[in-house]
């Protein structure tokens, strides 16, 4: 009888092993495959260029669902033939009225529930990209996603814009750092997927490209090229196969005579002030809804009441007026009319977003600008005979009307350019857009993004990455190995504590610690000195760093005193004594920071 332990040991089927040693091979080579991938996209132009083609891909396949549930939701609640609600002829009065008020109290919900869980501001990619390195979160920018669909589904007047560029910078950097990208990459990623948003949103390739160029990246480089146009290619290319687009077009080649540039820069300058009256519209908007007693989760139901209201009078105030602005090209308004419709719009779109519903003013911009351009024309024609169609002034109007609004001419002007085939339109476009963008910076000095950071708080301009300047925080760059002395000390204790060559510099503190000034060695050891205790001899007793200042604001600080060495204290009323900052290290570290951005800019 054979024993347990005789027994032969049965070998591990080959099969089943060969498969375990397989599965280790394949996680063998996607660790190594990820180790090494960042080293790749740095050195790899190719590499990087395909990762924003898949994120134009996924921006295409984001704008192509909200458009088509935007449709959907439009068919069901306003039953309007392919879900053209703005556009349509006419809408039930009922529906017109009770929709934005029901999408109101769906939106005082959401913010009920978003408010318990503690979500707060969502960084939108301008921000993103100014401050955070190209950083969003992906969860906030569903939220926003989901709010903008919400909105514009029950008819409030705001655009899908501010949704499609949230998701697709949201999915871009995600993407790359999952990839885990330089931060210029990252940031560069980023404009990758709000040109892919706005092309797949207009079937405009040069469009996307340059609304992040102008408004995302805040820069043009021979590096950012090809991965922008790349994403833009692949985001249109998604987006047709799935949406059909609606491009408009206007028949007109001829070129512009003097007196038709007359009136073109006349527009431009007309247009930017009108666009500042609807910025202005919202903040004001926003500060009576904020002024008022009613609840915060009610205001977005009574926003949608005073849109429902204006909807009674024309469905063109509802939902982001894409399709009343192509009925508007084609239609022949009276002076009156085109007059109505450019009030209603301006008041509709700014009482939704201050009333609290998500999305933004672009295509708002868009049709009051066209209309205007109409208004104008026919103005001009009645007074000095206009021979140039007033479509042709209406697509002048709608460029420099979102150039004021949005801040990008370029944007506008491939817009005009990709949607109508006309040169010499183009170009009449790009004039106005010029006039426009000039006069609102130097009267105004925001376009909408920055104004509402400027009404946060913040102080940025642009999506210029000045991010690093807040990281780089005297709290990061101060010395901590300092040695402090009590100010009741004699000179003479002081230079036998500090002999000459021991130590440049001492920080005093009084008899409750806290910051009294600073003494030089040198100043101590001095021949000619008549102090008589090292307090005498302080420095710069006022003049103090906090350690959340940044390089900007320590530099400003270090030129006002003229002092070479400044103490970081706590705050200002413990001045607990916590480090020390030299003027030249500052500038040092200041220099190399530029001199590495400039590198990260140019690819050298």
């Amino acid at each position: 009888m054979t024993s347990l332990s005789d027994a032969p040991i049965s070998p591990v089927p080959p099969r089943r092993g060969r498969l375990a040693q397989s599965r280790r091979d394949a996680r063998a080579v996607w660790l190594r495959f990820r180790r090494n991938l960042p080293r790749l996209l740095r050195s790899d132009d190719l590499a990087i260029v395909l990762v924003a083609g898949v994120i134009g891909i996924m921006s295409g396949l984001l704008v192509s669902a909200m458009v088509g549930i935007s449709k959907l939701l439009h068919a069901a609640f306003f039953a309007t033939a392919k879900g053209e609600v703005s556009g349509a002829v006419f809408v039930e009065p009922l529906r017109a009225f009770g929709m934005p008020v029901l999408g109101g109290l769906l939106m005082g919900a959401l913010g009920i529930v978003l408010a318990r869980r503690g979500r707060g501001t969502v960084v939108d990619p301008v921000e993103a990209n100014a401050l955070h390195g190209g950083r969003l979160s992906f969860r906030d920018s569903l939220v926003l996603v989901v709010q903008t669909i919400i909105s514009n589904g029950f008819g409030a007047s705001v655009g899908m814009e501010a949704g499609y560029t949230q998701g697709g910078a949201a999915l871009a950097s995600g993407l790359g750092r999952l990839l885990k990208v330089r931060r210029v990459d990252l940031r560069m990623l980023v404009g990758c997927g709000t040109a892919g948003a706005i092309a797949a949103a207009f079937d405009a390739p040069l469009t996307g490209a340059f609304y992040a160029f102008e408004l995302i990246i805040a820069s043009y480089a021979i590096a950012t090229l090809a991965p922008v146009v790349v994403a833009s290619i692949c985001a249109i290319g998604v987006a047709r196969l799935l949406v059909t687009p609606i491009p408009f077009h206007v028949g007109f080649s001829q070129p512009l005579t003097g007196a038709d540039y007359v009136l073109v820069i006349l527009m431009g300058g007309l247009c930017a002030g009108l666009g500042i009256v609807l910025m202005r519209g919202v903040a004001l908007a926003e500060s009576l809804f904020r002024r008022s007693r009613i609840p915060l989760a009610l205001r977005p139901a009574v926003g949608g009441l005073i849109v429902g209201s204006l909807a009674l009078i024309t469905p063109a105030v509802l939902s982001s007026g894409h399709s009343a602005l192509h009925v508007g090209f084609a239609a022949d308004y009276s002076a009156m009319v085109l007059l109505t419709l450019i009030v209603l719009k301006a008041v509709a779109s700014a009482v939704s977003i201050g009333s609290g519903f998500r999305g933004g003013l672009f295509f708002a911009s868009l049709f009051i600008g066209a209309m205007f351009g109409k208004l104008v024309a026919l103005v001009w024609i009645s007074g000095l005979g206009l021979q140039t169609p007033s479509l042709v002034i209406a697509v002048i109007g709608m460029s420099a009307m979102a150039t004021a609004v949005l801040g990008g001419p370029l944007t506008m002007s491939f817009l005009a350019l990709e949607t109508t085939g006309s040169l010499p339109l183009t170009i009449a476009v790009l004039a106005a857009s010029v006039v426009s963008s000039l006069t609102v910076r130097r009267t105004f000095g925001y376009s909408f993004a920055t104004w509402r950071f400027h009404l946060r708080g913040e102080t940025i301009r642009s999506a210029a990455d000045i991010g690093w300047m807040r990281e780089l925080s005297v709290g990061r760059m101060m010395r901590r190995d300092i040695r402090t002395v009590p100010a009741s000390n004699t000179l003479a204790q002081f230079r036998r504590d500090f002999p000459l060559g021991a130590n440049q510099r001492a920080v005093l503190v009084d008899d409750l610690g806290r910051y009294a000034g600073i003494v030089l060695v040198a100043d101590a050891h001095a021949e000619d000195t008549t102090a008589e205790t090292v307090a005498d001899l302080a420095r710069n007793r006022k003049d103090v760093l906090l350690p959340s200042m940044n390089i900007r604001e320590a530099a400003s600080l270090f030129a006002t005193s003229q002092a070479e060495e400044l103490v970081v204290v706590d705050d200002r009323e413990r001045l607990c004594v916590l480090g020390l900052l030299t003027e030249q290290f500052a500038l040092r570290r200041y220099n190399a920071e530029l001199d590495r951005q400039s590198r990260d800019l140019t690819g050298v």
